[in-house]
């Protein structure tokens, strides 16, 4: 008798069983959600930053016109809203799937050893989709945050900040929140998931999905200024977007606070050089 964690697949097909031992190991599943959801993620953003350049002809082109038009002329029509918020849906993926991977690969661990016990266990797509049901939340307001600053002119029509105030402000105002308390206090749930697990676990679909909507709130405790840096330095700006991502995923992989502080004083000085060089290009020149 062959099985994987207590799961006996001999009355299976041998490509059917080797199927079903991948899906019996929540540790191969963990893995395969994080980067199915966040490659899925980085593909769509791929297609709207290519749409956006015209890199596409013939029918592919139209395509993304048709989606990207909404991006470029941000207004509060149904569709304008819809297409901003898969944008910023595409982004949390790409961004926060990754940087959340330790807290997922910890519950699967948990889950791996339980189903070897052969106790009742959830998937980790579950814990995922709580997890990404807050972030999907947070990617609401964001599309409407910057249809919002497009129309007040914050934001030009290439989704770039328009104002050096405005982008050195939300780099100086992301630096001072990484001193705060409320981030360190959510900071340490991110760095710590092992203890979070153990005292609230659960065996069914319903509270395991509560567990990641409480690790995704905790999450966007942690990470919501940063990510807000994206109006500053252009919400489309892939490279941007990447070094966010890799900053934010090895924040939570860390203990102690060396980090997050050393990013804030990043942030700050960069943020105090924008308002500056903003001050600077609006001073009247000396005349002689």
């Amino acid at each position: 008798m062959s099985g994987t964690a207590g799961h006996d697949f001999g009355h299976l097909t041998p490509a059917a069983a080797g199927l079903g031992r991948v899906f019996a190991r929540p540790k191969m599943l963990a893995a395969l959600c994080v980067i199915v959801l966040a490659s899925l993620g980085w593909f769509y953003i791929a297609l709207l930053v290519a749409g956006t350049g015209k890199a596409f002809g013939g029918f592919g082109a139209s395509v993304l016109q048709t989606l990207c038009g909404p991006l470029r002329d941000a207004s509060w029509s149904v569709s304008g809203v819809a297409v901003v918020t898969s944008m910023w849906g595409a982004m949390m993926l790409a961004m926060m799937l990754p940087s959340a991977a330790p807290m997922i690969m910890t519950y699967a661990g948990i889950a791996d050893t339980a189903a070897r016990k052969k106790e009742r266990i959830v998937s980790p797509f579950v814990l995922a989709a709580g997890y990404a049901a807050v972030w999907f939340g947070f990617s609401v307001i964001a599309a409407l945050t910057q249809i919002m600053l497009t129309q007040v002119t914050l934001l030009d029509a290439t989704m770039t900040s328009a104002s050096g105030l405005f982008s050195g402000a939300i780099f100086i105002g992301a630096g001072l929140y990484q001193f705060s308390a409320f981030k360190h206090a959510c900071l340490n749930h991110c760095q710590q998931p092992l203890p979070f697990f153990f005292t609230n676990w659960a065996t069914t679909t319903r509270g395991v999905f509560r567990l990641g909507l409480k690790q995704g709130v905790y999450c966007l405790g942690c990470c919501w200024a940063m990510m807000l840096v994206m109006f500053a330095v252009g919400i489309m700006n892939v490279i941007w977007m990447v070094g966010l991502a890799i900053v934010m995923t090895i924040e939570k992989m860390l203990v102690g606070r060396r980090f997050t502080h050393l990013i804030g004083v990043a942030l700050i000085v960069i943020g105090t050089g924008i308002v500056m060089a903003a001050f600077a290009a609006h001073w009247p020149a000396r005349t002689s």
